[in-house]
Parts: C-alpha cells; structure tokens; sequence
C-alpha cells in the first residue's frame, strides 16, 4: 500500500501518514457518488438546508481538534486557527441561507398560452481541489453550495493537510447527510489529471497555483466541462496623499504578513504617495517588528513558519536578489531568533527602493516579504498595479470613497477593496482576472457556475 506522510513544518517531524486510494477505491466513489446524487438532487432545498446548517454546527463543535490539527499541518499559529473555522461557518451559512431564492425557478411567462421557465439542474459529481494554505476556508467555497446546488462532491485535499477533509466527511456524516455525496481521496497529482479526465466527473473547482490551474485546464481539454479556477496573485495597496495613516499601516501589515504571508489575496506590494511616504514606511517597519517568530503552538507566537523548507528558501532568494539589485532590507533577520536558513522560519521583510524589474516585484512570493514603492499620483500607482500578469483583488487606502470607486474601475482586478485587503465578502463573488483564474466562488452568482440552465417552454 502506498502512503504519503505529512511533514510538519513546526518540527519537521511526521504528523500523520494516509494511504493513498487504490483505482478500486476510487471507482466506487464514484459509483457511489453517482448513484446519492440521482436520489439528492430530487430532494427539496429545505432538507439540503437543514443538512447542511447541522453539518456547519458539527465542524464548530469540533473547532478545538480541528485547529490544533491545521496548526501542526500548515503552521499557523494556534492563537490564529479557531478563525478559520469560524470563517468557514460564516461561508457556509450565508451560501446556504441564500440558496432557496437562488435556485428557485425564474419565470419567464405564466399564461393561458404557455408556461416558460428557467430551472438551475447540478452538474452531476463536483471536484473539489483544496489547498494547504487555507483549507477549510476553501473548500467551503465549493462544496456547501455544490451540495446545496443538488450536487454530490469528492473532495481530493492538498497532501499537506489531509485530515481536514476527514474531519468535514465527520461533519457531514454527523449532520446525516445521505452515504455518497460528500467523500475524499487521497490521491496524487497524476491520478488527479486521471480523475479529471474521467466521465463521471462534471465540474472542477480548483483553488491553487496559476501553474496547477494551467494543468487543471490541460487535463478537461476535450470534456467539454465547467472548470473554476481560483488561482494566485501579486494583490497591489495604494495609500492615497489622504489616507488615515495609522490605519493603512495596522491593516496592510496585517494584509502583508498574516499566514506568513501564504495567502493569494495577501499583499505583496504596496504604493505610497509621496505625501504619505515617509510616515507610512516608518510606522509600517516599526510594526512589522513587533512580530514574534517561534513556535505556532506558543501563545505569543504571531507568526508561524512557512509551510515547509523549500517555500522559506525560495522567497529568501528572492529577497536576496533584491538586495542585490539594490533594495534596501529594513528588518534585521537576527532581531527574529527562530529564523534560520535551512528551515522554514523566515523572518518578515519590508524592502524598500524596489522597482518593476525586480522578482519580488513582479512574481508571486506567497511569503512573509511585502516591497513598498513610492508614486507621484494617482494615475502612476493605477499604472503600477496593473503591470503585473495576476488579477486578482488590490486595496485603495484613502478618506475619498468617489476616489476609490474611479480608481478601483481602472483597476484589472476581480476586487477592489477600500481601506481593507486579505478578506473574502460571502456575499460577493470571489473571482481573479489575467493570470489569477476564472469563473467565481461565493455569492448568489456560485450558484450559477455549479447548475447548468435548463430551459421549459411549455405551450399549452
């Protein structure tokens, strides 16, 4: 039998080993997928609700194991996990409590002459991709609507933290939710091109790289299915000549460094007014050195290591490479104790002199390193923003609503927030633009990429 085995990054240590699936195994997943979502989708929406809305309540009643479990799978600090899963009930309830108007016929003609309708019918079986960083926060994004859309969902988790898919299967087998429409794989890369190529499965929703998305898109080549691709980012801030300062620093420092950084909608580069410059860079740095490095599981530890080895040191070359090409390092790597080459503590940096034709600036980092640039107005920060291959959310910091709403429509972006950033509204469509994927999570519009329209025009 072969394993896979999940390397903690606060020990790098084995957490927890799982079997893979067998051909066999998945087979009869779905088989059984199959054979649940026939009988599920004739079910009302007022059944699926209740169903669901237990199987919310059955993972918040496991919010303590679940969080302890994320922060020795992925790192972050315990103090800082409990919120994913609160943010996960958050989803979940609005896609649910929403779905009834939703998926609700939309009468087009009532007559004596003829009945014409348009009714959302499920896909068939949903393939939800997840990945490590926020796994639950994800997955939720998919899957509760898919179910709520009449679907059934497998789920194939990112090998770094599996066990959140087992303790959502123990979620939903607690709220009762009918053998076969929520279930897991644990399955590699190869045998996931496999499976997406298989006729059984009729939708994929994949939050991950741009690399990935661009496998993910390879491997439906030819099947003619719907495809959601939530992928990553290089997410812009501006902070405006009249932008609350103190404000602008304590949220983009959150933005910057929250989950060392590990976030697609996090921020990596930020663009200052001149006016604003000094003063926000100052406040910025002196924050930023406030973090505790350490242990995820100590309660003063509010930055925790990268996912592993490999991701610290990529984005330590690359901090590196800027400084050789003449950015300055603000942080002193030696004021964070725990952070040692060869291991995936890294210390948080805020680079300054940076420019476009610097890595760190342009491709994604996914780390705890944020370059600060300053601009002489409005139409050069907007300009700055967007010369980057990724799309998807970007932040405007400012007193002037009109502004931001002028500017944010400029923007090459599926969002634009003001006075906030690293956050996902349920009740707007989480979407990216360019490289950061297509389609959208979220919001009444979900519904509509999991149903496929079905047309009655009935003449009486």
């Amino acid at each position: 039998m072969q394993t896979f085995k999940v390397i903690s990054p606060i020990n790098n240590r084995c957490y927890a080993e799982r079997p893979y699936a067998t051909n066999d195994e998945i087979e009869h997943a779905l088989k059984a997928s199959a054979t649940a979502q026939a009988i599920w989708q004739n079910i009302p929406i007022e059944a699926r609700t209740s169903i669901c809305l237990k199987a919310v309540s059955a993972q918040l009643a496991r919010e303590a194991r679940s969080a302890e479990e994320l922060s020795w799978q992925m790192g972050r600090p315990l103090r800082y996990t409990p919120g994913e899963i609160k943010g996960f009930a958050e989803r979940a309830r609005h896609m649910i409590n929403i779905a009834a108007s939703k998926l609700a016929d939309i009468e087009i003609e009532q007559s004596a002459e003829a009945t014409r309708l348009i009714r959302h019918t499920p896909h068939g079986i949903v393939l939800s991709i997840v990945p490590w960083n926020y796994p639950y926060l994800t997955a939720v994004n998919s899957i509760i609507p898919a179910l709520m859309a009449g679907n059934s969902v497998i789920m194939k988790p990112a090998s770094q933290t599996p066990l959140t898919a087992e303790r959502l299967f123990d979620a939903f087998a607690t709220a009762g939710l009918p053998s076969g429409l929520f279930q897991y794989l644990f399955i590699d890369h190869a045998t996931t091109t496999k499976l997406i190529q298989h006729d059984a499965i009729n939708y994929v929703a994949f939050t991950g790289s741009t690399q990935g998305g661009h496998e993910i898109e390879a491997a439906a080549v030819g099947r003619f299915i719907d495809i959601g691709l939530e992928l990553g980012g290089k997410d812009p801030a501006y902070v405006r000549s009249d932008a609350n300062t103190e404000h602008a620093i304590e949220g983009l420092v959150d933005g910057a460094f929250f989950n060392a950084g590990q976030s697609c909608c996090g921020i990596e580069r930020i663009y200052v007014h001149k006016d604003q410059y000094r003063s926000f860079c100052d406040g910025f740095i002196e924050l930023t050195r406030e973090y505790r490095l350490g242990d995820p599981l100590h309660p003063d530890t509010t930055l925790g290591p990268m996912v592993n080895t490999t991701a610290a040191t990529r984005v330590r070359n690359q901090i590196n490479d800027a400084v050789k090409q003449g950015a300055t390092a603000t942080i002193d790597e030696k004021a964070f104790h725990a952070s040692c080459v060869g291991s995936p503590y890294l210390a948080p940096q805020v680079l300054l002199n940076v420019d476009h034709s610097m890595a760190v600036m342009r491709d994604e980092s996914f780390g705890p390193v944020v370059g600060i640039m300053q601009v002489d107005s409005d139409e050069q920060a907007v300009e700055l923003m967007n010369d980057s291959p990724y799309g998807l959310s970007a932040s405007i910091w400012t007193a002037d609503s009109d502004a931001a709403l002028t500017l944010g429509t400029q923007l090459q972006t599926g969002t634009c927030f003001m006075n906030r950033c690293d956050y996902l509204d349920p009740a707007l469509p989480w979407s990216g633009v360019k490289n950061s994927g297509k389609g959208c999570t979220l919001s009444a519009l979900a519904y509509e990429r999991l149903t496929q329209p079905k047309s009655f025009h009935l003449q009486k």
